[in-house]
């Protein structure tokens, strides 16, 4: 019964553009990560056809133990459900449920080099960042990342800036493939063009957007105690206060003001921006007005996420439709590239 439903979904939305993205279940996700990602895949899924896999592949080369990874990846699959991802609308799958990836990512291996890869972004940080394990998978991480676009025939990539050259890596890896088999097989992804207003939540520690990388005092955790995401946003960075009317904001309340701007009112926004103007403001009182409105906004999705931990049926069975339309794209692929290859049967 899943399998025809599944099935006429997409066989609904061949002339729909084809959408791919990928997160690493690396933590638990925060205020950034649904408003610069998943908040637009909500959107996305009712208007394409879409991929969107969760990366447990590509987080082995961090080495996680069994439990540690199979916690994480069960986190983001609830997580992702309980903000409205729906796996009836697109494809949510676990990256390792589908095997034809691992053997494309083979074939691919073949067709990069290793200059390129060296001078990755990537592994560069990489390298400077874990020093005591530079394992092989970093160093082809870009070649992974091409084979999860390409073996579904992306035809857009939602890409932050520090991926773009990700993006130009898997365009050069479909080129070198195509001439070296004189085919015209695998079409050129494109940047995902999003015609509204590109945002980025600031961090509550001044040091740029919103990153589990930055430290757990930088971010705004959905599935964490309301007494912890309180605690953060009063210990948020500001500074004296304004001295004078007119004062410019300083990077840190601004910050805190960019926030409200997501999930407070706008007559809430104004009372403080005049406040601040007025040069009678106090963070105190700002700071328990966002903290009161975060949560507002957060606790019915925790709720959620709570919900979905809990109801492994709900998770295996998300995972399942998600994987038989993943493994339908992907096995279709795999087909192709072995006999363009000369792998064939005999």
């Amino acid at each position: 019964m899943v399998k025809s439903t599944c099935r006429s979904i997409f066989e609904a939305s061949l002339n729909m553009t084809r959408v791919v993205s990928g997160i690493r279940p690396t933590g638990k996700l925060h205020l950034g990560n649904y408003f610069g990602a998943v908040k637009s895949f909500l959107k996305m899924q009712e208007e394409h056809e879409c991929y969107f896999f969760i990366a447990d592949i590509h987080s082995l080369t961090t080495h996680p133990t069994p439990s540690d990874l199979h916690s994480n990846v069960k986190q983001v699959l609830a997580e992702h459900l309980a903000m409205g991802v729906n796996p009836e609308k697109c494809a949510l799958f676990v990256q390792s449920d589908v095997p034809a990836i691992s053997e494309l990512y083979t074939y691919m291996n073949m067709n990069a080099y290793i200059g390129e890869l060296e001078r990755s972004t990537s592994f560069k940080d990489k390298i400077r960042s874990q020093k005591d394990n530079i394992n092989a998978g970093l160093l082809t991480y870009p070649v992974l990342m091409a084979v999860d676009i390409l073996a579904h025939h992306a035809d857009v990539v939602p890409v932050g800036k520090d991926q773009q050259q990700h993006l130009e890596m898997t365009r050069t890896f479909a080129n070198r493939f195509n001439h070296m088999y004189q085919t015209d097989y695998f079409k050129e992804p494109q940047a995902y063009s999003n015609t509204g207003k590109l945002i980025k939540v600031p961090g509550l520690t001044a040091q740029g957007k919103m990153s589990k990388s930055s430290g757990d005092t930088d971010t705004l955790i959905f599935d964490e105690d309301e007494k912890v995401t309180r605690k953060k946003i009063m210990r948020a960075v500001t500074d004296n206060g304004p001295s004078e009317p007119g004062m410019p904001k300083s990077e840190g309340l601004q910050n805190l003001f960019d926030i409200m701007e997501l999930v407070s009112d706008q007559s809430t926004i104004q009372y403080f921006d005049n406040l601040h103007q007025e040069a009678t403001i106090r963070y105190g009182d700002l700071k328990k007005q966002l903290a009161d409105d975060v949560v507002k906004f957060i606790e019915p999705i925790r709720a959620k996420i709570s919900h979905f931990k809990q109801d492994t049926h709900a998770l295996q069975k998300a995972a399942r439709i998600g994987a038989e339309k993943a493994n339908e794209s992907a096995s279709k692929t795999l087909k192709e590239v072995r006999e363009i290859i000369g792998f064939k049967q005999f």
